[in-house]
């Protein structure tokens, strides 16, 4: 355990970056937006990683190696919203409890599904989190912080291309016959 007792820089406060010129009122928005963002990825990162372990079938192979590749692109964008909101001048949020509590999304149960309901839950989690990445966009386009939403269209397009994989993966053309 760390000995440290002096906290350097407080979760929830922003303190103005010289070097950005944003102004604190605005860098406080923009770290806020940054931090629900970071939650709301994890929340379905780890998610995503749940069903990377747990599927099963025919299709395992396949859908345990997609699976693979989105949490780790996932991780890459969260990484990246994590470092503007400091480099905003924030704290980016960390631990598993707070990202649940701040995220507005929500995870499915601790039980293991069918893929195909994981799947429509990771789907619908997808929409959510595209939704609100969206909003953020604009509220940074609308701040005057270009580089904030341009990241944050970085992670957008991540996150819309598997979501539509995804899509892709529930329809119903399958060459694998469902179990009687």
């Amino acid at each position: 355990m760390s000995t440290q007792k002096t906290v350097r820089d407080e979760y929830g406060e922003v303190h103005e970056s010289e070097a950005l010129r944003i102004p604190e009122d605005k860098a406080e928005q923009l770290v806020d937006a940054l931090n629900s963002d970071l939650a709301a990825t994890y929340v379905l990162y780890h998610q995503v990683k749940k069903h990377h372990w747990i599927v099963e079938g025919a299709e395992f192979h396949d859908i345990h190696e997609y699976l693979g590749e989105v949490a780790a692109d996932l991780e890459e964008g969260a990484d990246i919203i994590a470092e503007r909101a400091q480099a905003l001048g924030g704290v980016p949020l960390s631990g598993g409890a707070n990202y649940e509590e701040v995220a507005p999304v929500s995870p499915e149960g601790k039980d293991a599904y069918d893929i195909r309901t994981s799947l429509e839950h990771d789907l619908e989690i997808f929409g959510d989190v595209t939704e609100q990445l969206r909003e953020h966009i604009r509220l940074a386009n609308e701040l005057g912080d270009y580089n904030t939403e341009e990241e944050l269209r970085g992670v957008l397009a991540d996150v819309e291309e598997h979501g539509h994989h995804i899509e892709h993966y529930l329809e119903d053309d399958t060459l694998v016959e469902a179990a009687e």
